[in-house]
């Protein structure tokens, strides 16, 4: 459980909706201010949210583009969002909703019967699925569960911020899952989630894959991360498949996805990619 006396700052602004991928791409490269980006179903404006623990950021922001700068305490973070998230209906076997409470799980189950449900509250901006890169992983690893369907199998989620990708593998009967993040809010965000989803036995640490030598492999990888970082990292996150197994890679700026060939000298062969807007994903295979 995140500590009740942490502070962070919010910057926030209305802005078109049609320019909603360029504020993604603004602040995409730092990975020290999260976004969020609110859209109101009917209207053409969307809510641009940046949250981070200095206010010289927010301050710095708001100089250069204008908008308003507050104090968030932490018990007031789920107020934040007032309008409900949009469900995510995910290749018809499972949903995932911003239901935060036990009764609002158990109404999300009643309107989704036979279809798993993944509980994300919008929190601290760390992934409700509803970004491009999110969602597209989501539905790659619904496909890559398929054939192992009655099989052991593994799943590591590199970068796993609300933990999302690791309790979806674990819903698809994932045998084991390890989730990491180097920000450790992210990694308080993901166990309180697996705790509200009923996937508690999910493991999550603390950890930066740029100094991360991995210790076992997987059958299926996924990093949703910022492409300079996985540039870096592609060696190790290749060594962490196993071979013949599923690797996935996320968080990517279409101008930016020649980092996907340093994955491929390492051995793998990308056999999906997928742009939706300047965001690229990738899944492949470890040759």
């Amino acid at each position: 459980m995140l500590s009740h006396d942490l502070v962070m700052y919010l910057w926030s602004k209305l802005s078109s909706e049609k320019w909603a991928d360029a504020w993604e791409e603004r602040f995409a490269v730092n990975p020290a201010l999260n976004l969020v980006i609110t859209t109101v179903p009917g209207r053409s404006t969307i809510r641009v949210e940046i949250y981070t623990e200095k206010k010289k950021d927010v301050v710095a922001i708001q100089k250069e583009w204008g908008g308003t700068v507050r104090e968030v305490k932490n018990q007031n973070w789920a107020a934040l969002s007032k309008e409900p998230m949009p469900e995510i209906q995910v290749r018809g076997k499972m949903v995932v909703c911003s239901a935060r409470t036990p009764q609002e799980i158990k109404k999300a189950r009643k309107a989704n019967e036979g279809r798993e449900i993944i509980a994300i509250p919008a929190d601290m901006a760390f992934g409700t699925g509803h970004h491009a890169t999110t969602s597209t992983v989501l539905r790659m690893l619904v496909d890559a569960a398929e054939p192992l369907a009655g099989k052991r199998w593994t799943m590591a989620d590199l970068g796993c911020g609300s933990g999302i990708l690791a309790i979806a593998a674990s819903k698809l009967g994932a045998a084991k899952v390890w989730g990491c993040d180097f920000d450790p809010k992210a990694v308080s965000v993901s166990k309180e989630n697996a705790e509200r989803n009923g996937t508690p036995k999910i493991r999550f640490t603390e950890v930066d894959v740029l100094e991360w030598e991995p210790k076992e492999q997987w059958d299926i990888v996924a990093a949703n991360i910022f492409s300079d970082i996985l540039e870096v990292a592609f060696p190790q996150i290749v060594r962490s498949v196993k071979p013949g197994g599923v690797i996935m890679a996320s968080g990517i700026l279409k101008k930016q996805a020649a980092c996907l060939e340093v994955a491929t000298a390492n051995g793998v062969r990308w056999d999906r990619i997928v742009t939706k807007g300047k965001w690229v994903s990738a899944c492949g295979v470890r040759l």
